[in-house]
């Protein structure tokens, strides 16, 4: 036949077709018009929202979703590749251990205020500038900091690069709200929620090896070339996803009241609590873990990297079956059965006090993997509603995961229970309230003026 086969009637465009459609605002062939009163299509229904407003850069889908993914990784790369070197660091700046975790702390703190301000200036005037614009803060932190010959200049350079990561962060969930939906945004989270978590899974290890073959400046070159690779990538397979007629003129005042009415809208606060509450499990493991196989059971610096390595395939498995999944029995049950399987875990932790390795392996496997079917459906759910509002609701959530994170990491380390009983107490306190959330009825709050 000398013309394209037809997809069968009522099939979904597929993923690339999508993409493109909606990067160019118009279909690739002229589809069949759908039956009176039927719901425009998910790539008719862009269309109609972008149309006459074609993007700044080619219609490139096969790397929107790697794009979108290595840009949302760019903070938690960033903020975990220089765990290893931060004892030469300290030796090096004359400083104790303790005050050389300010570079942490202040890269987290920065890192949740900025996505605030992120979010809303990109619904303002476009993703593509903000996105750039950190980037390019992400690369002079990261150039301050590999130059820095005093802990208070690693700090300037520290808080540059959380700005910028703050924006990709923020952007490349907002990027995927504008190009997709329903299914499709479930499984492009999915995707960069796998991402996320491989990041601070290996990027330790190669910290490791960098600042013991390089010295630890070389871990800060590495995340600029990261920073540069990504400001080659984003205009070339991304570029403007939301086009001038759906950018909302808001100042500080209309901002405001626009955090508080997410915060008062079930359908928001509901989904971005439970993903939240499970980031605090996920970040005490994070802190916890190196603690835990030294001191308890005896492994290296090098094997605890290989221990975070291995369990990026967990949460790749769970990623990769969350969309299915969520379009068989629905986002809801999805959440459910990973919270249960969160609770588990952490029941199992508690309850033993001494755990074998085998044990303890086996329960850190199944909070990832609950871990992992709740993420990416939880910030679906979170994100779906608010389409008009991408950039305000995925900044409030960064703020409200990161705020997750810093609690449960305290929490894991401060409490008077032996360390896999303290990180079994977070997996399951966590659990329960994010449960608690995700059974109460959704209320939409009144838009704001």
């Amino acid at each position: 036949m000398s013309g394209p086969v037809r997809p069968p009637e009522g099939a979904a465009p597929s993923l690339g077709e999508d993409v493109a459609q909606r990067q160019v605002g118009a279909p690739t062939s002229g589809p069949a018009r759908p039956p009176e009163g039927a719901a425009p299509s998910l790539g008719e229904d862009v269309a109609q929202r972008q149309a006459g407003t074609p993007t700044s850069a080619p219609a490139r889908p096969r790397g929107v979703l790697p794009t979108l993914a290595a840009s949302a990784a760019l903070a938690t790369f960033a903020s975990s590749i220089i765990l290893p070197a931060l004892p030469a660091m300290a030796q090096a700046f004359g400083v104790s251990d303790a005050a050389m975790n300010a570079a942490l702390s202040v890269f987290l703190l920065v890192f949740a205020l900025a996505q605030l301000v992120a979010g809303p200036l990109a619904d303002r005037v476009g993703r593509r500038p903000v996105i750039l614009a950190g980037l390019c803060a992400f690369l002079a932190g990261s150039l301050v900091c590999a130059t820095a010959d005093s802990l208070a200049v690693l700090l300037v350079g520290r808080a540059l690069q959380a700005c910028g990561a703050a924006a990709t962060a923020v952007l490349a969930r907002a990027a995927a709200r504008d190009l997709f939906e329903g299914a499709m945004l479930t499984r492009l989270l999915g995707l960069i929620m796998v991402v996320m978590a491989a990041a601070p899974g290996f990027s330790p290890l190669a910290g490791g090896v960098l600042a013991q073959g390089l010295g630890w400046r070389s871990a800060f070159y590495v995340v600029a070339l990261y920073c540069l690779l990504l400001a080659w990538l984003y205009p070339r397979f991304v570029g403007e996803t939301l086009p001038p007629a759906r950018r909302r003129q808001l100042g500080p005042g209309p901002v405001v009241a626009g955090y508080a009415t997410l915060l008062r809208d079930g359908r928001f606060v509901r989904p971005a609590l439970a993903g939240a509450l499970v980031y605090a499990g996920l970040f005490a493991l994070f802190g916890s873990a190196p603690l835990i196989l030294i001191q308890e059971y005896g492994h290296t610096v090098l094997q605890v990297g290989l221990f975070f390595a291995a369990t990026v395939f967990v949460v790749f498995g769970a990623g990769t079956l969350a969309p299915r999944l969520a379009g068989r029995t629905g986002a809801p049950a999805t959440l459910a059965v990973g919270l249960a399987l969160t609770l588990l875990a952490g029941a199992a932790l508690v309850a033993w006090t001494a755990p074998p390795f085998a044990a303890y392996v086996a329960a850190v496997c199944i909070f990832l993997f609950g871990m992992g079917l709740v993420s990416p459906v939880a910030t679906a759910m979170a994100l779906g509603p608010f389409g008009d509002r991408a950039g305000l609701a995925s900044a409030l959530l960064g703020f409200v995961q990161m705020a997750s994170a810093a609690a449960g990491t305290a929490l894991a380390t401060s409490l008077a229970l032996p360390r896999t009983q303290a990180l079994g107490a977070v997996f399951a306190a966590a659990a329960l309230l994010a449960l608690g959330c995700h059974r109460r009825r959704p209320r939409a709050a009144p838009a704001a003026s």
